[in-house]
Formats: C-alpha cells, structure tokens, sequence
C-alpha cells in the first residue's frame, strides 16, 4: 500500500512548517525511523536518507551548539534527494539553517507537540501496518463480539449469506470475498477488504448489496485483527468432524498461526449461530475456560468413581 507525506500528516497529526504538494507527496518506502546523531558530528558512512528524519532534544540541542556555518553543512548533507521528511518533535524551534537547506533539497520539514519517543512509536506503527505486504485470501472476515473471525470455504457454500446473517445478529462485516491479511507483527493477523469491495457484500439471487446503506455505520468496520478461521465443509455421511473441540488445528498466513475450525453444512443447520458459538467459546479459552476440559475432567471422574465400585 503506497504511503506518502500527506498521509503521515493526516494520522500523526504533524504540522507542516515547510513543504510544497509535491514534497508531500513523495512516497516512503520503509517504516524504519532514523534518529540522526552521529550524522550531526560528519559522520555519514552508514547514513540511511530513505528513512524518516525525526529530530529529538538530543539532536536538536547538539545542532543548537554549532556555529551557523557548521549547522548548514551538516544539514545539507543530510538532506538528499531520497529522504522524504523530517520531523522535528517537542515543537522545538527550527534553525533558519534547516530551513534554508530543506528548500535547496526539496525536502519537506515537520513539526510535532508530542515527545520524542511516543512520536516514533506511533510513526513505526502506522507505517508497519501501512507497509506490510498484503495476501488476498478467499473468505468473509466478520467481526463477532470484538473477534475477527475468518469464514472460508468452497464457492457456493455459503459464506456470504452467513455474512449476512451475522450482520442481522447484530455483529459487523469487515470484508467479503476478498480479504487483505497482512502480518502486523509476529504474533498478529489483520485483515481489511479491497478499496472496490468495502461494505459490499455478494449474495447470489440477489446481487450486491451495501451494507453501511441497508444497516448503518454500525454493521461494518473498516479493518480487524483475525483470530479464528471458520472453514465450513459439506456434510458428507461417514465423514469424521471434530466433536470434543480437542482437535486443535491452525493455519497460517503471512507467517502467523492462528486457530482453525471446521464446521459441516447441511441443510436445516444454522451456521450463523454455530460460527457466533465458536468464536465466544474460542474468546472463553482465551480466558481460562476450557469446556473440553471441564468434560474430560468429569469423565475421568465418573471413570474413577466407578472403578471404586
């Protein structure tokens, strides 16, 4: 997903000190944040000018120390044609030095109220999140009690039309048959729908639908964390399905793992209400409250008790 300056801006909530259109919209390429402090002394061997320039106390306070001369040749240097921002935080003064080498280079410059650290923290947020590469996966991603859950299965089966039985429940549609899943760390999946698909939902005999139209602002959201993945399969006499929920399986998208049920479909049974089940027992594991257990631990006691018998 391409990011720009402009972007950063509209999110972190930055203030423009100098910069052009065209400055801002210069694309950034990665989400790591340089803290230039060797860079102030001359040092340049290692310096990475496609990275964001966020300038601190400490960096600011040695510039401040400088003679006017050496201030602007550090600067220039420092300011390449691939660097797309710099960003000043604290709301810290800018020296007219900065001010004159930005507009020699064409970069722009920015300023923030916020400290240092929590500024890098949510720039390496958004740009993580914004720069992680994107797998389209075949599903509807529902959001069902706070819970991203991710319902595949093969075409025809029915996974829209259970979409929109959720919604009707009272629970909030994320995405339908296109889903964007990207990794936002090691232990967390997101997914969010294609541009041209948001809101929409496809139900055969029917055609396309608008969600936010039909039932508000409530019954969509714009993106989810997914925790569960709901695979539905057509009931088939002699085919085995878990029935103790003890036959844990998971899958695994953009190198992270996350659980995964198979639920049979026939006709009379209502997946909506299954699925809605599934996703609160998997919250209640989450919790410490394990009903498999609760049921190995009551059999093996009646095993024991009769036994004694």
């Amino acid at each position: 997903m391409p990011v720009t300056v402009k972007k950063i801006v509209e999110k972190v909530k930055l203030e423009v000190i100098y910069g052009t259109d065209a400055m801002l919209d210069k694309g950034i390429s990665t989400s790591d944040i340089s803290r230039p402090g060797l860079e102030m002394t001359g040092y340049f061997d290692y310096y990475t000018p496609e990275r964001i320039q966020l300038i601190g106390m400490k960096e600011w306070s040695y510039l401040i120390k400088m003679t006017a001369r050496n201030r602007y040749a550090v600067l220039k240097e420092m300011f390449q044609k691939g660097t797309p921002a710099v960003i000043i935080s604290r709301n810290l003064s800018i020296p007219e030095e900065m001010i004159q080498a930005a507009k020699e280079e064409h970069i722009p410059i920015l300023k923030s109220r916020i400290s240092t650290s929590r500024l890098s923290g949510e720039l390496s947020y958004f740009l993580d999140a914004s720069l992680a590469e994107r797998i389209s996966v075949h599903g509807v991603l529902m959001d069902i009690y706070g819970m991203g859950v991710l319902i595949q299965g093969d075409s025809g089966i029915g996974k829209s039309e259970t979409g929109l039985e959720l919604v009707k429940r009272g629970h909030r549609l994320v995405a339908d048959d296109r889903v964007d899943v990207y990794a936002k760390d090691e232990e967390t999946l997101w997914g969010e729908p294609a541009e041209i698909l948001r809101h929409l939902l496809e139900i055969r005999g029917v055609g396309i639908i608008d969600v936010m139209s039909l039932y508000g602002a409530s019954a969509v959201k714009d993106s989810s964390q997914v925790q569960l993945a709901v695979y539905l399969e057509n009931f088939e006499v002699g085919k085995v399905f878990d029935r103790l929920g003890n036959g844990n399986e998971d899958i695994e998208y953009a190198g992270v793992k996350i659980p995964c049920i198979r639920i049979p479909v026939k006709t009379g049974r209502n997946v909506s209400v299954v699925i809605e089940a599934a996703a609160m027992n998997h919250r209640a594991r989450q919790m410490g409250f394990d009903a498999t257990k609760t049921f190995e631990d009551r059999l093996t006691h009646l095993i024991s008790k009769n036994e004694e018998r």
